[in-house]
């Protein structure tokens, strides 16, 4: 073994501890891996920036920015729109429909984007109807994995293999090639996912004040003379320095203030609605000179209640709770819960952080202290606690999901939306025809929706994904750096010794279980980058034809269902179904045994 290949093994090490341990965002260890790649020799500088001209990467990126119009425009809701209907169904049916809608849409849909929305579908059919989340969400995700298997641009794996393997010298797969296998794994997972209902959490969710243990009171306090408030701003007194105290409202002579300014001074006779716990009720009580209204004193905060009986209680029911999930780009990744506090915009109050479960974090934690130090990443939660009148404003937040449902009138013209649909099945024609490449059907769609004002470019900058684009960029130079080094022939050489004289069942076995486990601790696409030589490699030294083997490590590095952390749907969904990590492990454990089986049977009658 050459220097350069320990230290091609040294830097893939690294990356994936990187990615096990979440210690930088993905696109920051994309950078670091063409910075180190091009530090240690491993590739030419143009090798290094070569991801960003790939086409499988422009192709991820024009689908990406198509996703983001037929959204925008009302295609994917409108496509998944009839759902509603099911919610008189049994359960055991309405399962598959879900699944099979999910799955259909995947296949030419970014599966992220079709998932989010069905998300937004099964909260409000929970909300309305008591049906169970915990039932649909972890069937949906993995249907959405399955139905992007099923076309060439379903999914950023199948066209990074496909990119991959075509400059090793593989034959270009076709749009539908592999799309009769796909079906097959499809329906073989709807019907298990179906049988395996029982063994996920019946309830429908915790409702936000179990979830987030909100204990909090709310009390109108008098700002007596002799106050110790008095000629105090905002941000010199203990509601500003206390994160378990939030002043939802000033009001002065008659004039209301809501989420009033760090800078506002206090005066005597003002009168304040805070919201706190108890002990710092108490506090208030004794040692601030306040007189705290009695009729509100202990009076638990009720979520949306529309029984109040008085003006005051009405006041309160106005202020409601809503909990946003993070998606990639949104606005307040990378912030604590005291950076938004200081920054949030007028009477929109952050109450607590809900982090999503990780390999270093198998415990959810919730963060009510802005001096923690943990930050909002992708899939966490935020509780925001504001007015009824703000909805819309957060409704149009970029990259966030409101999980709490509320009616809202779409303003998509039907014009948009039906042509919109027609730009996608335009381009799906031309790349399954093969009139033209995926990458340039898809450019040419984004085109056209640009040139018809059916797509706003400062949309498409804050909605993009960039995380997915960086990666792919920083990754593609360590399958070029494998290559260059020869570490891909020398871990082919290790298999093929291993695999000699063994049927092609085992070999074929063999690679795709493990692209499968290493897809499951590190991304999908990283997967595939670093295990598509390798399966070339060793379908070359064996002598076989290629197409098996691609497919195996296309079909494995979606298929990782045992951990949440496979797949960024499985990443969404997991703490919004209350799902445990015995979930993922058990049910979709058996689901990827099951797959690896049939998939290693069918591909070893193509060798």
């Amino acid at each position: 073994m050459t220097w350069e290949i320990t230290l091609m093994f040294c830097v893939l090490l690294v990356t994936v501890l990187l990615f096990v341990f979440e210690v930088f965002p993905v696109d920051k260890i994309a950078f670091l891996i063409i910075v180190s790649l091009t530090l240690l020799g491993l590739v030419e500088p143009e090798e290094a920036i070569s991801g960003f001209s790939n086409s499988a990467t422009i192709a991820v990126l024009a689908l990406m920015i198509l996703a983001i119009a037929l959204e925008e425009n009302g295609v994917i809701n409108w496509l998944a729109s009839g759902m509603g209907r099911v919610k008189g169904l049994p359960l055991y049916v309405m399962a598959p429909i879900f699944m099979f809608v999910t799955a259909g849409i995947s296949a030419f849909i970014s599966t992220t984007a079709v998932v989010i929305v069905f998300i937004k579908i099964v909260n409000q059919l929970s909300e309305k109807y008591n049906v169970s989340q915990s039932k649909l969400l972890l069937p949906i995700s993995f249907a959405g994995i399955l139905g992007g298997s099923c076309t060439l641009m379903g999914t950023s794996t199948n066209l990074i293999v496909n990119s991959v393997a075509t400059d090793l010298g593989a034959e270009k797969l076709g749009f539908f090639e592999f799309s009769m296998l796909g079906l097959i794994f499809l329906g073989i997972s709807i019907v298990y996912l179906t049988l395996t209902l029982h063994w996920l959490p019946w309830g429908k969710g915790k409702n936000l004040d179990e979830d987030y243990n909100l204990n909090s009171y709310v009390t109108h306090v008098h700002i007596n003379a002799d106050s110790q408030l008095v000629g105090k701003t905002i941000k010199e007194s203990f509601l500003f320095e206390n994160p378990d105290v939030s002043l939802l409202k000033l009001t002065r002579n008659n004039r209301v203030h809501n989420s009033p300014g760090k800078y506002i001074t206090f005066k005597a006779n003002d009168e304040l609605l805070l919201m706190c716990d108890l002990e710092n009720l108490t506090r208030i009580n004794e040692s601030e000179n306040l007189s705290l209204n009695e009729e509100q004193y202990f009076a638990p905060l009720e979520l949306n209640s529309s029984k109040e009986k008085d003006k005051k209680e009405n006041e309160l029911d106005a202020r409601i709770f809503i909990e946003l999930l993070m998606l990639p780009g949104a606005q307040f990744l990378g912030k604590t819960l005291g950076n938004l506090r200081s920054s949030m915009m007028q009477d929109i109050v952050p109450v607590a952080i809900k982090k999503r479960k990780t390999l270093t974090n198998l415990k959810e934690r919730l963060v009510r202290s802005s001096m923690n130090k943990l930050v909002l990443k992708v899939g966490d939660r935020l509780l925001l606690e504001t007015s009824k009148e703000k909805l819309e404003t957060i409704n149009n937040m970029e990259n966030v999901i409101l999980l709490q449902e509320f009616d809202k009138v779409s303003s998509n013209s039907k014009y948009k939306l039906y042509f919109s649909l027609g730009v996608l099945l335009l381009v799906i024609g031309l790349a399954a025809t093969g009139t033209l490449s995926i990458m340039v059907s898809a450019l040419t769609g984004v085109c056209i929706l640009l040139l018809t004002n059916n797509l706003d470019l400062t949309t498409v900058y804050k909605k993009v994904n960039w995380q997915i684009f960086f990666l792919l960029a920083g990754m593609i130079p360590l399958g070029v750096a494998m290559h260059n080094t020869g570490a891909d022939a020398f871990i082919s050489e290790k298999l093929l010794g291993f695999l000699f004289d063994q049927p092609g069942y085992v070999v074929i076995g063999t690679l795709f279980f493990s692209t499968m486990i290493l897809s499951a601790v590190i991304s999908n696409n990283a997967t595939a980058i670093i295990m598509t030589p390798i399966s070339i490699a060793v379908a070359q030294g064996m002598q076989l034809d290629f197409k098996p083997f691609i497919l195996a490590v296309m079909f494995a590095a979606n298929f990782s269902f045992f951990t949440p952390v496979g797949y960024q749907t499985n990443t969404l969904i997991y703490s919004l179904g209350n799902y445990r990590f015995s979930h993922f492990l058990g049910i979709g454990g058996l689901l990827s045994l099951i797959l690896a089986v049939v998939a290693t049977f069918l591909l070893t009658n193509m060798l």
